[in-house]
């Protein structure tokens, strides 16, 4: 922002705090000022989980993030996720929610659920956050423009009474098949941010919920973008010790998954992050979303906020 666009009523922070605050809000721009070239015009994919998205605050604070990216050359795209949010609106309207392999089973009435919430209540939430942190956020879906088309997912479960692998129908459940960013060329670098909720279209036109992680692997991996920050609600990829790992490769991560340090619902995103790895993404970090701004923490500072996975 030049200072030509600033109110003329605005006071300098100089004129407001004392100097020794002046001097060090100063210090901490120039720590910055390393990291802002780094990032300079490259593309940070950020997926903000749903239970992130449960306090206001962490939502203003996250929104506040993204817009200073965005002023600082950034170019960032936000995927959002919903799980507790669709949820609570199922439970609201009746609908009872079953999973299986740790995805929703999502038939038609459920799907529309989850279809008006994603892109309807919580996507325009969180435009409406960054707007008025004085950013231009604009909500979209995988739908908007063939963004992204999707293909049925199946999952193969064990069924605990005859140990026998099942498959399960998991409904209108997809996985990202193809992913076009002619909508999001058009919009990067022109001072909007996109903030796209996982929804995408099938072939024949249809509707699929998608995982928000994998739907912001795939867009990340599409786009080559130097970063994806998966935010969730752990501090990030734990060791036997249960202490945070700061660095994984791709073969690190792999060992720990099969010798059974990674497990869980830590699993899938560690996998989504390979996925996006080997897609010309450069770096992936899994962070706690629900420390104040994390996501300035991990690209802004030397400290990092949490697990950093590279090719």
């Amino acid at each position: 922002m030049s200072a030509s666009t600033l109110p003329a009523s605005a006071p300098s922070a100089a004129s407001e705090a004392p100097l020794g605050d002046a001097h060090a809000q100063a210090r901490v721009l120039v720590q910055a000022l390393p990291h802002m070239q780094h990032y300079d015009d490259a593309i940070v994919v950020v997926k903000y989980g749903g239970h992130a998205m449960g306090d206001e605050q962490v939502a203003r604070d996250f929104a506040q993030d993204i817009v200073l990216l965005e002023q600082s050359g950034v170019n960032p795209v936000v995927v959002h996720g919903g799980g507790p949010q669709i949820g609570a609106m199922l439970a609201k309207l009746g609908i009872k929610s079953e999973f299986a392999a740790g995805l929703r089973i999502t038939d038609k009435a459920t799907v529309e659920i989850v279809e008006m919430v994603l892109a309807g209540s919580i996507n325009k939430s969180l435009v409406g956050f960054i707007n008025g942190a004085g950013g231009k956020a604009l909500g979209l879906t995988g739908k908007d423009g063939n963004m992204v088309v999707a293909t049925k997912v199946t999952r193969s479960v064990m069924d605990p009474d005859s140990n026998v692998e099942k498959v399960v129908d998991l409904g209108f459940v997809g996985e990202p098949s193809s992913v076009d960013t002619t909508v999001l060329d058009q919009i990067l670098g022109r001072e909007l941010i996109p903030v796209l909720a996982p929804i995408a279209a099938g072939e024949d036109g249809g509707t699929f919920n998608v995982n928000a992680d994998t739907f912001a692997g795939a867009i990340a991996g599409a786009l080559g973008a130097k970063r994806l920050l998966l935010l969730t609600d752990v501090p990030g990829v734990l060791d036997a010790d249960k202490q945070l790992i700061k660095e994984l490769s791709i073969t690190e991560a792999r060992r720990l998954i099969a010798d059974g340090t990674i497990s869980g619902g830590m699993i899938p995103k560690v996998e989504t992050c390979i996925y996006a790895l080997e897609q010309g993404v450069e770096g992936v970090v899994i962070l706690d979303g629900k420390v104040p701004h994390a996501v300035l923490l991990e690209l802004l500072t030397d400290h990092g906020a949490g697990t950093l996975i590279r090719r």
